[in-house]
């Protein structure tokens, strides 16, 4: 039987979960990571296909000040139904989650929770992460900036391991903070390697100033080192 919690429901975390999701299938050479995990071309494509839709819609849906409306909205949730409904009609995770083939960066990828992967999260990490965080930083407008998290051996973003996400401290404004440990800086937690900082309309002309690192929550002392300061413009 399919977990249900495989596909996130909520707007924001589907987004991430398809941009990721539908790239992944796709990546690979000679044999994308679809085929060897037994999926059909046409199933990948229309995997594809649901993650571009949620893109296109999702920069319309994220600027609140110019183009988010309830029909916005209403066709993300329809977009999100119809990948449920192809998901449990065709049982892809199923079939990945059963794949001979398929390895723990195959299950974490598609959020399926079970055997191995399951294992692989019950152990507990020893070593402190020694890796720093390297990013992609865009800004989309309205305030919003898509961050994309890489390991340093990464060609896709992704949470490292032993890591379950990526912490990050940052401000608004025109003056940086002077360090990591600035008092005026904000901290903010993503489980998905892309993600969208809201930092609202009101921030737009002003520079983002992000420290980011590698964390696990369960075992925060085994946390990274925070990267050097980046700088963005806010659209």
């Amino acid at each position: 039987m399919g977990n249900s919690t495989r596909i996130p429901r909520g707007i924001d975390e589907y987004h991430d979960y398809m941009g990721v999701t539908s790239s992944y299938l796709t990546a690979g050479t000679p044999t994308s990571n679809g085929a060897r995990l037994g999926l059909l071309p046409e199933e990948i494509t229309q995997w594809g296909e649901f993650g571009s839709q949620t893109a296109a819609l999702y920069l319309k849906y994220i600027d609140k000040k110019n183009s988010r409306t309830t029909a916005i909205k209403d066709e993300l949730l329809s977009v999100i139904n119809e990948t449920v409904a192809f998901d449990k009609k065709f049982h892809i995770l199923d079939r990945i989650a059963s794949s001979l083939n398929a390895t723990i960066s195959d299950l974490a990828t598609f959020n399926i929770k079970s055997g191995v992967t399951a294992k692989a999260i019950r152990s507990v990490p020893q070593s402190p992460i020694n890796e720093l965080v390297t990013t992609t930083i865009t800004p989309v407008g309205g305030g919003s900036v898509s961050i994309k998290c890489y390991s340093s051996s990464g060609q896709r973003a992704g949470i490292l391991e032993p890591a379950d996400s990526v912490q990050y401290l940052y401000m608004v404004g025109s003056t940086p903070p002077s360090s990591a440990e600035d008092d005026g800086l904000k901290l903010g937690i993503s489980t998905k390697g892309i993600f969208t900082l809201q930092t609202g309309p009101g921030s737009s002309g002003k520079n983002l100033y992000i420290y980011f690192r590698w964390y696990n929550s369960k075992h925060p002392d085994i946390a990274g080192p925070w990267c050097s300061l980046q700088t963005m413009l806010i659209l």
